[in-house]
């Protein structure tokens, strides 16, 4: 696509995620050959319209020289013919619209430079003090969310007084692992030695946590879809938890919540914020207000960290084995981040994942390291932590000590690895122990 093209694409992006009906143009987009059948069913499992909308547009920009005109022909088919001006005419109608809130709020702002100067950090405190107890008894003009905020101090949560997630139910619920070992020769992925003492370790640790495991080896993409598929459509409302496990090769995607992708053994990828949707509480309701855990042992990309210098006391040098490999795919897309137009709308209208945590073995455009004779360090490192600290500890602590320990590693005495997670729980999470 021209350079050109893709400007007005950005430039228009908030109109077109806020009225673009993207069911309508599937069909004419496939039969004009824009987008092939699989690419338009991971947009549709994008999420909601916007959702849908916002990944259309974003897709449409990598395809060829052809596709702005067919896109344009497939609005116009499809009824659309506001939007098929808009691209055609090259200017947003949306230009005019930030004129108006920059008007009402500078009569706001005025009064603020009104206040003595004369000495800032008197002027802070008093500030500081004075607003949040006036304000919500006096003025009626904030909006709720506004009202909302300022009441929550008022009602201050003590932290030991945070609640804890319901894990009493026996079993606590569903575990799926996909474990990807053996990829196909078209692919052009290598055979992940080791992978399979990674999901055995797994696999017993979620049973002894009273889980209801489910292994699945060497999917396709399209079957990795499925399993989630199948997994979403069970019936969770007995159970307090739901956890998934993927065992692949991974590489960096575009993204506009969580960031990665693993790899079916086809050489096709799925995005994590995919696999999330498939669970979040809109797709699968008898999940609501309950903790869904992703568990990715996946690089996140392609890089090396040869990490930095510290003092001799500030760590405690693990050295990797001489078999270490890495999980790496380079980077599948050049679009890896949202453009400055499509922010305002992202952070209007995408949703809070709420009871999501997603625990990556890697810092998102790294590597990720894996023994042949062991395991992945991640993996064989957090087996380890749930055995010794379950009984006693919640969840995210225990990713800590996982992230600490595996930052000590070192590969072939050189190459580091940080995991990390992406944590939208509300509550603690405690597993079930035996006795």
């Amino acid at each position: 696509m021209e350079e050109r093209q893709k400007k007005i694409l950005q430039h228009s992006r908030t109109s077109l995620v806020r009225d673009l009906d993207p069911s309508n143009l599937y069909d004419g987009l496939i039969e004009k050959g824009v987008f092939t059948q699989d690419m338009i069913d991971e947009i549709k499992s994008s999420g909601t319209r916007r959702d849908q909308a916002r990944q259309l547009v974003r897709d449409l920009e990598t395809r060829g020289s052809r596709a702005f005109p067919l896109f344009l022909e497939c609005l116009q088919e499809a009824g659309q013919h506001s939007l098929a001006e808009l691209l055609q005419s090259g200017v947003p109608s949306v230009q005019l619209q930030p004129a108006t809130p920059t008007q009402t709020v500078r009569p706001v702002l005025q009064p603020l430079p009104v206040s003595s100067p004369m000495d800032v950090d008197k002027n802070i405190k008093y500030a500081v003090r004075v607003h949040p107890i006036p304000r919500p008894s006096t003025t009626p003009t904030p909006s709720p969310e506004r009202e909302y905020m300022r009441q929550r101090p008022h009602g201050r949560i003590r932290r030991d007084s945070i609640q804890s997630y319901k894990m009493d139910a026996s079993p606590c619920g569903h575990c799926l692992i996909i474990n990807n070992v053996e990829f196909e020769p078209e692919s052009e992925l290598s055979n992940r030695k080791g992978s399979n003492i990674d999901c055995d370790k797994l696999e017993s640790r979620f049973k002894a946590l009273n889980f209801i495991v489910e292994v699945r080896t060497n999917l396709k993409q399209r079957q990795i879809k499925h399993e989630l598929s199948s997994l979403c459509k069970k019936d969770h409302s007995q159970y307090d938890c739901c956890v998934v496990i993927m065992l692949s090769h991974g590489t960096e995607v575009s993204h506009n919540r969580f960031p990665g992708a693993v790899y079916g053994v086809d050489g096709q990828h799925v995005p994590v914020q995919h696999i999330t949707n498939y669970l979040n509480g809109k797709h699968c309701p008898s999940l609501q207000g309950k903790p869904k855990l992703f568990f990715i042992q996946a690089c996140g990309g392609g890089e090396r960290d040869t990490g930095f210098e510290v003092s001799p006391d500030e760590v405690e040098p693990s050295h990797g084995g001489a078999d270490d490999q890495t999980d790496a795919i380079p980077m599948s897309s050049s679009s890896d981040s949202l453009s400055m137009s499509d922010e305002p709308d992202a952070r209007v209208t995408l949703p809070t994942p709420s009871d999501i945590l997603v625990s990556y073995s890697t810092f998102p455009g790294y590597v990720s390291w894996r023994d042949t004779q062991s395991g992945s360090w991640y993996v064989e490192t957090l087996d380890g932590i749930l055995e010794e600290n379950a009984a006693s500890d919640d969840l995210v602590t225990m990713l800590m000590m996982v992230n600490h320990e595996v930052s000590q590693n070192s590969a072939k005495g050189l190459y580091k690895q940080m995991p990390g997670s992406f944590n939208f729980l509300r509550k603690l999470l405690y597993f079930q122990t035996q006795a």
